[in-house]
């Protein structure tokens, strides 16, 4: 549930530039910021610069640790 607020605390629907100081890194550094700039730039045509790796990075690392995390408990003996 708390996953679900998470896009709504970013920058993707104000700049991080107008945000409080305080607020302004937890708007920032969220997995959702670099996936959110890469479609930005390539909706507006713009470079997107290392916004498109980071976003590809943060959907396959958890999803390759997901990967090995679950075969390692699915293989594990029952005791």
């Amino acid at each position: 549930m708390p996953l679900i607020l998470l896009p709504l605390i970013s920058s993707a629907l104000i700049p991080a530039d107008m945000m409080p100081g305080w607020f302004r890194p937890i708007a920032e550094y969220q997995p959702f910021i670099p996936a959110i700039e890469a479609l930005r730039g390539l909706l507006l045509g713009s470079e997107i610069g290392h916004n498109g790796w980071l976003a590809v990075a943060w959907c396959l690392g958890p999803a390759v640790l997901g990967c090995f995390w679950s075969k390692s408990l699915f293989n594990r003996d029952p005791k």
